[in-house]
């Protein structure tokens, strides 16, 4: 079981992480929500939850909870400029389908 960064994502975090001036890594997670079920839950940690499981990707950590993990389990997160537009692109193998605005997905 894991999840990982590209190295731009790494990069990103890490610069993000600077910026703030404090935090332990991305915290990555799904909540129930829009049309086909599962949305991303994306925020920066500043400490680790005793029940977090922890992964590290080019010296970036990335904590997920356990609940999470079923549906996140060999995803990469990755994070692409295109044109004006920048963000993270989770490429997760489990995803069956995707409403059309690409919002929520469904396993």
């Amino acid at each position: 079981m894991a999840i990982t960064l590209t190295e731009s994502a790494a990069k990103h975090v890490a610069r993000s992480l600077d910026r703030r001036g404090k935090g332990v890594g991305l915290r990555l997670g799904v909540r129930t929500s829009g049309c086909s079920g599962l949305a991303y839950k994306l925020e920066y940690a500043d400490d680790v939850r005793p029940e977090d499981l922890s992964f590290e990707s080019h010296g970036v950590k990335v904590l997920v909870d356990p609940k999470s993990l079923q549906f996140l389990d060999g995803t990469e997160l990755d994070f692409a400029r295109e044109g004006l537009n920048e963000g993270f692109k989770f490429n997760n193998p489990n995803v069956r389908g995707e409403c059309g605005c690409g919002e929520s997905f469904n396993i």
